[in-house]
């Protein structure tokens, strides 16, 4: 199990701590670290900063949004990125939710998200692989486009510039059941929200056809710190948010795998909560337990117990959000 730092985006502006923890992290020989994207700061800009800083850490995106670009500029994103960092790029997708591809992007969310990911991840394949033109007949994607609106002149193109890597990693971030066996099918690797080494069991039919190879990166919080209660607070905000902020009360995303996860009724007192505008008292309804489980909180030898748990599964790379070189700098001697 090879470690990554996730360092996720920007709040009201940049962090100044995310370029030296990346350097650091680098130089105690983590594997990765990636960037993310919500309704802010985007992913790739960021990423391209901390790899003109840095020489050996492989560089992904956890996640980048599908609605915020077309598959081919996604590819172009990548196939740059790759090719100026000397091979280090992986890219990860995900398609997020109602609430932000309608609210933000500003189109309407795909009645079926699995097509829709489906046909993404195809032209962005066909990008990275050059072997031809790019060509797809789809339900939302369509190259050359073949609408009643367009002109007819479309022609189908390659890229003009050869990409350093055909075979650049494709990961996804998914959540339900069928939408992770597609991931198994489609991708090069998974990128779980949420993982619990105690309950490895949820996606065990899911992942069943997943190849040699496959990779499962889930990202956690880690904390070094005496108190294990004061120490989850942050992991339980970050919960409180995504539970009850980051989704509509008729589908929200995070929300239902809490509840596959067996945490049903928390869930949706969280949501209940958060929607009320009484924010703090939702955060502190996510049990402790959850919020402990899918975390590495607590003293030093703690961790390394919690970290033989994260081994004995199929994770193949754990991305931490750290908040302190003196967090990595365990992580990475337990490993």
């Amino acid at each position: 199990m090879r470690l990554g730092l996730a360092l996720g985006y920007w709040g009201r502006g940049p962090d100044a701590r995310h370029l030296e923890l990346a350097r650091q992290a680098e130089q105690l020989g983590y594997h990765s670290v990636w960037t993310a994207e919500s309704w802010g700061s985007d992913a790739f800009t960021a990423l391209t900063w901390i790899a003109a800083h840095t020489s050996r850490i492989r560089l992904g995106t956890a996640v980048a949004q599908m609605a915020a670009r077309t598959p081919t500029a996604t590819a172009m994103h990548a196939l740059t990125l790759d090719h100026l960092s000397g091979g280090r790029m992986l890219l990860g997708l995900g398609l997020s939710g109602p609430q932000v591809v309608e609210g933000w992007y500003g189109r309407p969310f795909p009645a079926s998200p699995l097509t829709l990911t489906r046909e993404y991840v195809d032209v962005v394949r066909q990008v990275l692989r050059r072997q031809g033109p790019v060509r797809l007949a789809g339900r939302y994607h369509t190259h050359p486009y073949a609408g009643p609106d367009g002109t007819g002149m479309g022609k189908p193109l390659k890229p003009i510039t050869h990409p350093l890597r055909p075979d650049l990693p494709v990961l996804l971030g998914a959540e339900g059941p069928k939408n992770v066996a597609q991931t198994a099918r489609i991708a090069d690797g998974w990128l779980p929200l949420y993982w619990s080494p105690f309950r490895t069991s949820v996606y065990e039919a899911a992942l069943a056809e997943a190849p040699p190879g496959f990779l499962v990166a889930p990202m956690a919080q880690a904390r070094l710190c005496a108190d294990v209660t004061e120490g989850l607070l942050p992991v339980k905000a970050m919960l409180g948010f995504y539970i009850g902020g980051m989704g509509h009360a008729r589908r929200n995303f995070h929300a239902e795998l809490m509840a596959r996860m067996g945490y049903a009724e928390a869930a949706e007192r969280v949501r209940e909560l958060f929607a009320a505008g009484r924010r703090e008292e939702a955060v502190h309804a996510v049990p402790d337990t959850f919020a402990d489980e899918i975390s590495l909180i607590g003293p030093r030898e703690r961790i390394a117990e919690r970290l033989e748990l994260w081994r004995s599964g199929p994770v193949t790379d754990l991305l931490v959000t750290a908040p302190d070189p003196g967090t990595l700098r365990v992580l990475a001697e337990l490993m």
